[in-house]
């Protein structure tokens, strides 16, 4: 049977909630005077950790000429929770906590989807092969809801030789992709009820992730940004099918290549039939590229290569702002 260690459901939300709480009665000093001897840490690490820790902070922060803050830009001592979402509050303070507290920062919340006209931080951003893009700087926003760890107990082998996919009817792609598979027999497909005035044809129940995770193929499709299934996908033992991704997170989907860590779908889903019915009788292959999915997915399980990551990214921000 597959099952979730941590999911998304209200234990896994309250102790988010809760640890962050009680990390907020530690003085702001105490987190400055550990920053650099959390960053001598890294070479101390094995030298795959250190270059896979400093690859990815490159990744997240291009940013490579000295550049002047925003206006908006905030102090950190002055930064609060104020008109903030919590989720988003807790994780950029859980970072920057360890730096100066007269260096500014400018950031972003919420889903973005184009690229600022002065560096931020933010959650998301459109992919880029150069960088285009550099001024969206990428941090762990929204952990509670992005990343929730899983434990899938079932093989591919033993679940059903079906494709699923759940999601909001937040974007026109997601609402024609439901009509198209609502009724196909290889698929368990439809949108939950969002934000229409009544259920449509195109809705179905909602289903969990630990029911989800009893078929063989899942389908990712983003929505207003990345698609928040994905991550959970990756790490499972079912096969994940999306089209080439056009934004990123802190799990970096620019970097993964289709048919190595995921089946890429045609832009208009118009392949899904076939590359479900392909995988049903190559489950070999199936089996390599979830593989593959799963030692992307695991490398962002170290709370401690996490955190060595962020402060690079943010350290970088401020070196190259004049702040420290």
């Amino acid at each position: 049977m597959s099952s979730f260690a941590t999911g998304p459901g209200r234990f896994h939300k309250l102790a988010f909630y809760a640890a962050n709480s009680l990390a907020g009665v530690i003085p702001w000093l105490w987190w400055s005077q550990q920053r650099d001897r959390l960053l001598a840490e890294l070479k101390t690490l094995p030298d795959s950790e250190q270059a896979d820790i400093m690859s990815r902070a490159r990744y997240y922060n291009r940013l490579h000429k000295a550049f002047r803050p925003a206006e908006d830009a905030e102090p950190i001592r002055l930064y609060s929770p104020k008109g903030k979402s919590s989720a988003y509050y807790y994780d950029l303070r859980n970072v920057i906590r360890y730096f100066p507290r007269h260096a500014k920062v400018a950031y972003q919340f919420g889903d973005v989807t184009t690229v600022p006209a002065e560096p931020r931080f933010v959650k998301s951003r459109p992919i880029a092969q150069d960088d285009s893009n550099q001024a969206s700087v990428l941090l762990k926003l929204n952990s509670v809801r992005h990343f929730i760890n899983i434990r899938d107990y079932q093989s591919f082998q033993d679940k059903k030789p079906l494709a699923v996919w759940r999601g909001k009817s937040n974007h026109p792609d997601r609402i024609r992709f439901a009509r198209e598979y609502m009724t196909n027999p290889l698929c368990d497909v439809g949108c939950v009820l969002h934000k229409e005035a009544s259920p449509q044809s195109y809705h179905k129940p909602f289903m969990s992730i630990a029911e989800q995770l009893q078929y063989q193929f899942i389908v990712s499709v983003e929505g207003i940004d990345v698609a928040t299934n994905l991550k959970w996908i990756m790490a499972s033992n079912s096969l994940c099918l999306m089209r080439r991704p056009r934004f990123e997170t802190w799990f970096m989907e620019g970097a993964l290549e289709p048919g190595v860590h995921y089946v890429e779908l045609r832009d208009d889903f118009s392949d899904l039939e076939a590359k479900v019915r392909y995988y049903q009788q190559n489950p070999g292959e199936a089996q390599q590229i979830i593989n593959n999915a799963q030692r992307h997915a695991a490398r962002f399980n170290n709370p401690n290569h996490e955190r060595l990551a962020s402060l690079m990214v943010i350290d970088r921000y401020l070196r190259l702002s004049g702040q420290i």
